[in-house]
């Protein structure tokens, strides 16, 4: 019994992990086609690891400031907009950190230490898909993504949002 309700919690992180992740790099491939920004994605790839390196901290630099303002109201007691602002920092951190991480896997992989902790972080990873995955909440949630996923593909088709399909 407590076997499968850690599995049911597990399988809860790992697939709005995977939800949040995959939305996220969409959500980041529409902006940079939205914005135009092929030539930075370009020259971001082309980077020196050292600059790759800065590339994907600048996420971090970008959101403390609001991270810190969401401490400040909640500690005042603006309780709701400060949660309100951690989420919304959350997301917009999380999309330019996966668009970044996208683009400059490849170099960051150079360094010994990021080789390190990617590794453990992404066997850590498969380890709990691995775990969760024939649990009958994983398989629902796998079937419900690929639902929506059509619904919103030809939603944003109809309305011509992007001309193509972003890449995967």
């Amino acid at each position: 019994m407590i076997k499968e309700r850690l599995l049911s919690i597990l399988a809860i992180f790992v697939i709005f992990e995977e939800w949040l992740w995959d939305a996220l790099t969409f959500a980041g491939q529409l902006f940079s086609r939205w914005l135009h920004l092929e030539k930075f994605d370009n020259w971001l790839m082309n980077a020196s690891p050292k600059m790759a390196l800065f590339a994907f901290f600048i996420p971090l630099i970008v959101v403390t400031p609001f991270n810190l303002l969401a401490i400040f109201l909640l500690t005042h007691g603006a309780i709701i907009q400060g949660v309100l602002l951690e989420i919304g920092v959350k997301l917009v951190g999380t999309l330019l950190i996966a668009r970044i991480f996208r683009l400059v896997k490849t170099a960051l992989l150079t360094f010994k230490w990021f080789s390190k902790i990617y590794t453990t972080i992404s066997n850590v990873l498969h380890w709990a898909h691995e775990t969760i995955k024939n649990t009958a909440l994983y398989k629902q949630s796998v079937k419900m993504k690929a639902a929506i996923k059509l619904k919103i593909t030809a939603l944003l088709k109809n309305y011509h949002f992007f001309n193509s399909t972003p890449e995967k």
